[in-house]
């Protein structure tokens, strides 16, 4: 990986579905299928957008409606190659690119 890059974020809810699978699951899927170098869900503790509404994690932590972000880290021109794709599974999420710089790694890392 070059040592600049970007990050996608999308920001979804955890009650978001693609068919029988939670969005933010068919998401990292496509993006893996599209040859992204990385990407990850988190699952958040709170969180609210453009509706304004707050989403949290209710009662033992479980609840339907908890905020997501996916993030991938990428080449700028491979994620901008792949948001249309991204967009087909989560036509109404917000998506943001963000520069990045690659912090190389020191020693040897596990594969």
């Amino acid at each position: 990986m070059q040592a600049t890059a970007m990050i996608l974020v999308i920001y979804l809810s955890r009650s978001d579905r693609w068919g029988d699978l939670p969005l933010y699951e068919a998401l990292v899927q496509k993006l893996r299928h599209l040859g992204v170098s990385g990407a990850t869900a988190h699952l958040g503790a709170m969180g609210f957008g453009e509706a304004r509404r707050v989403r949290l994690q209710g009662l033992f932590g479980i609840h339907e409606d908890e905020p997501v972000t996916v993030m991938a880290l990428e080449s700028e021109a491979k994620l901008r190659q792949a948001i249309p794709h991204l967009r087909g599974l989560a036509p109404c999420c917000t998506m943001a690119l963000v520069e990045a710089e690659i912090i190389p790694q020191k020693g040897a890392c596990r594969q």
